[in-house]
Formats: C-alpha cells, structure tokens, sequence
C-alpha cells in the first residue's frame, strides 16, 4: 500500500527504473500556466528533501525555477556541488579555469533550455581561430559534454546538444628525446648544482616534476634500490573560503591507481642520493631552529617545499649551459627510450613509468633512436638477401 505523503510534498511514486519522482506546483506564471517543478532521487526521503529545499527557496523568493537557469549558472552549481568531492585539486582548478575564461564569456549567458548545438559549435571555431589549440577545445567540450549529462539526469533538459558537435582534430606534440651526446652534454652540465641529484634522479627514473618534489626520505629504500610514487606536488588555486590564500601548496594523490608505483634506481644514483643527504643534513645544523624537517628528499635550504617554477629556473639554466633545448618532460621520454632501447618490455616500461594506458608507452616507440631502428633491420637482414639466393639457387 503506498505510504501516504507528508505536507506540501506533492505525489512522490518510485519509477519502473527504480528511482522515486515527485512533481510539485508553485503558483502561476505570467500567462497563468502553473509553474511545475519534478524532482528525482535514489530514495523517497531524497525526494521530499529536495522538495522542502525547493519550497523554502521559493517562499523566500530565491527559487530559480530550471527555464530560468543558464548554463553559467549551472556550470558552477554542477563543479562545486556534483563534482568537486570527485576530482583531485588540480583537476579542479583546471576545470573552474576553463569555465572562467573560456566556457561562460562565450556561452555563460544561455539558458540551458535554450542552448543549441550550434552555439557551442561556433564558440569552439571562434576559439580555434582565436589560437587555442585543439586539444584545450576538446577539454572544454568534456566539461561542457559533463555537465550537460548531469543537467539531463536532473530533468532540466531533454537531451545533451554537445553530442553532435564536431570536435578539431590535433596532433600530439612530437616527443623530445635527449640523444646519447645530449645526455652526456646536461648530466655534465649538472656539476656543482645544490640540485644535481635532483635531475639525476628525474633523468633515470622518469618521475614527474611533482612526484619528484613531493618525495620523502622514507619513500626511498637504499637496500633494495628502489623508489615509491605515493603523491605529488603542485600549487593550485584555493577554494577553501576559510584560508586567506588565493593558492595553495598540496601533496595529491596520483591521478590513476597506475601512477602509485616502486621504481628502481640505478646503483650509480643511489650513491648521488646519499651524498645529497649528507649535504642536506649539513643545511639542517646550519639553518638550525628555523629549519622546517618535512622529510623531502629535495627542499629549500630551510627544508621547505621547492616550488615547480623554482625547479624549471635551474633547470632551464642547466639546458642552457648544455647548449641543449629541451623541457622537463624529455627527461621522462628520455629515460622510457632508454629502457626501450635496451629492449626492456613494453609493459615492464609502463609499470615504471606509471602509464594507465599502454598506449602511451607504444607511442614512444616511434621515437627510439634511429640507430637502433637500423639494428632491428640488420638482424633480420639474412632474411631478404634475395640475389644472394637467387646466384646459389642458379
């Protein structure tokens, strides 16, 4: 027998699909139509909460009914109140980034019922013309894309309009890779840098810069030579009212289970690592009581955290002396065509490196170094030697 419904709650009933529903009435609009709100949930209690949230706004005159809301509006409701709990802080401020600068000044103004898929098609040529490269207008279609999908299971829309939108086509950017020279060239360019051990370590493990400064000394274990990714370093922007900062310094989690992972290190780098210690204890007894023991393998002189941008400065002054033009990510392709070179399996590479997909892995093949290319051909040479044969067989 169905329970009898509470006040003001309307008709709450479950769906074939499992889900409960209500509808409600809030007075009339201008033309005298009644004004219906539907509300859905995974429980019947879901439902009259949201109900009595919907007539407290609107007994209040801060109800906005869903015709009235625009995709601004809804982009901000979807980021900080569905998915927020879900994403990594970076990943959270990439997306607020793309909904502030790029998302809302073209299309923020739109009511959702309103909003067509040739709005969102000419925003994305408006911005491919404007220089944004293809692949940050793909990101911005998977967040436009998400919070549409969420917009439709909340019954504010009928259908998502980013589906048939056409997406530009971008290539990836051609993978940098130090050749045997250039490796000789940086890692004698690293003498006498407080952070020699640092890019040692970057260039033989293939850590990324924030797994690398987000190291701790007990992360590292000196009897087996090995290294454990357990978080990363980054500065994002603060959403916290409650801390008067407009960034933030923070250990995260890797973005995928793959990314917590044991490398191994070199016993050459091993060595470089204890030496470091023994330097980095020395700054310990000299900077004293203002000495800040975060247990970094890599920290400032007082033993706090090293900033990326801090980082990159040697880093491009240690290129520079090399004469050699690079990022810091060819330290990470460098090491992987290192390990293929040495016709380290492919998926054996992509545990150390951390890869979620192999793919990526197999896309480093294309860039092994060309004398190993010519290797693989004079191996199977004997196998094509066709005048060879012919001249015996006649």
């Amino acid at each position: 027998m169905p329970k009898k419904r509470g006040n003001n709650e309307g008709t709450i009933y479950r769906r074939p699909n499992g889900l409960w529903c209500a509808q409600i009435t809030l007075g009339r609009d201008e033309m005298g139509k009644l004004k219906r709100m539907t509300f859905y949930g995974k429980t019947r209690q879901e439902v009259s909460e949201k109900i009595n949230k919907a007539l407290t706004s609107y007994s209040a005159g801060i109800l906005v009914e869903p015709s009235q809301i625009t995709l601004g509006n809804w982009l901000n409701t979807w980021l900080f109140e569905y998915k927020k709990n879900s994403l990594r802080p970076s990943t959270l401020q990439s997306y607020e980034y793309l909904i502030r600068y790029h998302i809302n000044p073209a299309l923020g103004h739109y009511k959702l019922k309103e909003l067509r898929s040739e709005h969102i098609q000419l925003c994305y040529n408006e911005k491919l013309k404007e220089g944004l490269s293809p692949k940050t207008i793909r990101n911005l279609h998977n967040v436009i894309n998400a919070a549409l999908k969420q917009a439709v299971k909340n019954n504010l829309i009928t259908r998502n309009v980013t589906e048939t939108t056409s997406l530009p086509k971008y290539k990836k950017k051609e993978i940098k890779v130090l050749t045997l020279e250039e490796q000789d060239k940086f890692i004698k360019a690293l003498e006498g840098e407080r952070l020699k051990a640092a890019f040692i370590l970057a260039l033989s493990t293939g850590l990324r810069q924030g797994e690398l400064l987000a190291l701790t000394w007990d992360n590292i274990d000196f009897k087996e030579g090995t290294l454990t990714v357990k978080k990363s370093l980054k500065r994002v922007k603060n959403f916290d009212k409650s801390i008067k900062k407009n960034t933030v310094l923070i250990f995260q989690e890797p973005k995928t289970s793959s990314g917590i992972r044991i490398v191994p290190i070199p016993p050459s780098v091993i060595e470089e690592l204890k030496e470091h210690r023994k330097a980095q204890l020395q700054e310990k007894l000299k900077a004293g009581e203002v000495y800040e023991d975060n247990n970094l393998v890599f920290a400032s002189e007082l033993g706090r955290p090293i900033e990326h941008s801090h980082l990159l400065r040697v880093f491009y002054r240690i290129t520079e002396k090399a004469n050699i033009d690079i990022n810091f990510h060819a330290l990470r392709h460098t090491y992987a065509t290192r390990l293929l070179e040495t016709n380290e399996h492919p998926k054996v590479v992509q545990e150390i490196l951390g890869h979620k997909d192999i793919t990526t892995t197999l896309n480093i093949y294309s860039h092994v170094m060309p004398e190993v290319k010519k290797a693989a051909a004079m191996k199977i040479n004997h196998l094509f030697e066709i005048d060879k044969k012919n001249k015996k067989s006649n």
